[in-house]
């Protein structure tokens, strides 16, 4: 059996509605009222903010730990930003980090470095091919 990540989606006959198993966990997704959802879950560009979000705490407090850095909570606020230019809609990322210590400018300096690290932002970046099919 593989150690890779997996999740499976399956998108019910209720609107948008969708129900996904990763490993053991359950969950559902969801579209808001106002794009024909019934609003039961987060949208899944909101559960990619939720990942990158979980995956850029995790890549710091891990690296603190490592240093014996004592940052104690860590908030990455993820949005996502639109911005009109001459070529279209321009869509983009922006992450507010901010940590319950104080830390210093040579640490925010490293810290910020690190958040760049994080596996899923770098997926998202680009550095992951996908490979799509359909399957009978």
């Amino acid at each position: 059996m593989s150690n890779n990540p997996t999740a499976t989606v399956t998108l019910t006959d209720r609107n948008y509605l969708a129900e996904a198993k990763m490993r053991n966990h359950f969950t559902v997704i969801d579209e808001p009222l106002d794009k024909g959802g019934d609003d039961n879950g987060p949208t899944p560009v909101e559960y990619l903010l939720t990942a990158i979000g979980g995956c850029v705490s995790i890549t710091l407090r891990m690296y603190a730990e490592r240093k014996g850095w004592e940052l104690g909570k860590i908030t990455v606020n993820v949005s996502q930003k639109e911005q009109l230019t001459s070529e279209g809609i321009k869509k983009s990322l922006v992450e507010e980090i901010s940590f319950e210590k104080e830390v210093t400018d040579e640490q925010r300096t490293k810290l910020l470095e690190i958040a760049g690290k994080c596996p899923v932002a770098k997926m998202v970046k680009g550095a992951t091919e996908i490979d799509t099919k359909i399957t009978t």
